[in-house]
């Protein structure tokens, strides 16, 4: 009798030569790809925790070679930065929350097959993604809808993305239809059905769209820069540290990007705008873990059809 039928353990299993080698390299490759990717990153972060001026020497990799602070108070100092930090954080709230809503109705809505007009909607949703109004006709029209010098110029124009609804709609349309059917005939309308089947089986896609529309508002500088210039109350993070790149890279160590630190010549562009890098990208870098076990399955599972 054999050793498997008697109960015992299985053989295990040997690699070919051919095998072993390609596990070898894959693995060397990989270890290669993630050392690529991260060192970059461990080196701005070196960089801001290093002395501005011994940071112009060079020959500083992933460990600051003279460990300061002050490039991080230069940059957390800065007039209305708490003001922009706060703004930012609600509009990434706020902006995911009723963007992800609004996507979620609208791409249940065409991934149903009962919907009549599904493919001209998909279609006009699909031309929007490749053709605009432009700059000035776009302004002209939140300024006549009263968005300019508001918060909710920043949640409103955003709610709607053509993106997003395709990605959650091709989600959608994966889910059998047979699950639909059944609760209809136990009496459930349209909403009971998206509310407590379809969004359950959902939250894959769901976080990765949410880590998509995150990510765009907390990284989104310009719409302040154009419609909320002159109104400091509704200025974000992103913009009030890109006024602070540029005030450094054009005038080197000046006396506004520098009139709060406590030593002048230990601060200077390059250890300043690695200070505000790491600042601007330490929230969605916290985010992400929390998100990344759906993040491959919203995107891989929403593209597979029965």
């Amino acid at each position: 009798m054999k050793e498997s039928e008697m109960g015992g353990s299985a053989p295990k299993y040997r690699l070919s030569p051919a095998n072993t080698l390609f596990v070898i390299l894959n693995t060397a490759f990989m270890i290669a790809f993630v050392i690529v990717t991260l060192y970059p990153v461990l080196n701005t972060l070196a960089v801001s925790f290093n002395d501005g001026t011994d940071a112009l020497r060079g020959g500083i990799h992933i460990l600051p070679r003279k460990f300061t602070l002050q490039n991080y108070k230069t940059v957390l100092k800065k007039d209305n930065l708490m003001v922009g930090a706060w703004v930012s954080v609600a509009r990434t709230v706020i902006g995911t929350v009723t963007s992800l809503l609004a996507n979620a109705i609208l791409a249940y809505i065409v991934s149903r097959k009962r919907f009549l007009f599904k493919s001209q909607l998909s279609l006009f949703w699909v031309i929007t993604m490749y053709v605009n109004g432009g700059l000035i006709p776009v302004f002209l029209l939140y300024q006549n809808l009263g968005l300019t010098n508001s918060f909710w110029v920043y949640i409103i124009p955003g709610m709607v993305s053509a993106f997003n609804m395709l990605v959650m709609r091709t989600y959608m349309q994966g889910i059998p239809d047979s699950l639909e059917e059944s609760a209809q005939l136990d009496g459930a309308g349209y909403a009971t059905i998206f509310v407590k089947i379809i969004s359950p089986l959902c939250k894959p896609v769901y976080a990765t769209v949410a880590l998509f529309i995150a990510v765009g508002q907390w990284n989104s500088w310009f719409d302040a820069m154009l419609y909320n210039r002159m109104s400091t109350q509704y200025t974000t993070l992103q913009y009030e540290l890109m006024k602070l790149l540029s005030s450094v890279s054009n005038q080197g160590a000046s006396a506004e990007s520098m009139k709060n630190a406590a030593s002048a010549a230990a601060v200077t562009p390059t250890s300043v705008r690695a200070a505000a890098t790491i600042i601007t990208m330490l929230p969605i870098v916290c985010l992400y873990p929390f998100l990344q076990r759906y993040f491959v399955a919203g995107l891989t599972i929403g593209g597979v059809k029965e």
